[in-house]
């Protein structure tokens, strides 16, 4: 199903074309992460980057997009599953579908250490190409409690203009989804896509990921890009 909707999808954007988002995943697995919950979260992104809207998003416009995803739990683990990748075309795509398909996950016991990955993600996209915007996407079922929270490592690094956006999964900690808006996200316009259960995970990022290369762009670069539809 997945190869079928890249073969489906939009013809590539033309070559030479400026970067117009990094945009870097960070995708929770610490110990209240059980394999299904895991399950569920991989091959829900996998389907929202391989629906036809999401590629459409990514390709249709004339600029292009550099893409990452990493893994991260204790404040001692994040592992980087996808390394920046600019998505001109179908293929580029196709492999960052195969690397996410044949990652197996590096740990399923450590705590919630979201500050060492929030930071973790500011020096990744620090090593990202040249784009006009710069986003983190940190989706999450649980606080920090282990290693610097949010609000000291926000404190004391500097974030400049990258916007980080959160997508909070509900079903293990009561509230968390207030939790990510008063102190994940981070910038202006930046904003929580809430997944309800683990089960909602796959819808919640899809629009997600619809809602970063699409519609919050706009705001971001000052420019209009096509939005699907």
């Amino acid at each position: 199903m997945i190869r079928l909707a890249l073969i489906l999808a939009c013809l590539a954007a033309p070559a030479g074309a400026a970067c117009r988002l990094a945009l870097a995943l960070g995708i929770d697995v610490s110990r209240s992460v059980d394999a299904r919950d895991y399950a569920i979260q991989r091959d829900g992104l996998l389907a929202a980057l391989a629906d036809p809207v999401i590629v459409d998003a990514f390709l249709k416009p004339d600029d292009h997009v550099a893409f990452a995803v990493y893994e991260w739990s204790g404040q001692a683990y994040q592992e980087v599953i996808v390394d920046w990748t600019l998505v001109e075309n179908l293929a580029d795509l196709s492999g960052i579908l195969d690397r996410i398909e044949g990652h197996a996950r590096g740990a399923d016991h450590l705590p919630t250490g979201l500050g060492a990955a929030l930071d973790f993600g500011r020096e990744l996209i620090a090593q990202a190409p040249v784009c006009a915007a710069r986003t983190l996407d940190m989706s999450g079922d649980g606080r920090s409690n282990d290693g610097r929270g949010p609000e000291e490592v926000y404190a004391r690094e500097d974030f400049g203009d990258l916007l980080v956006n959160g997508l909070p999964i509900g079903g293990h900690e009561a509230d968390i989804a207030f939790y990510y808006r008063a102190r994940v996200i981070h910038g202006p316009g930046a904003f929580i896509e809430i997944a309800r259960t683990e089960d909602d995970f796959p819808r919640a990022i899809r629009r997600k990921l619809e809602r970063e290369l699409t519609e919050q762009l706009i705001g971001q670069t000052g420019h209009r890009f096509h939005v699907p539809g």
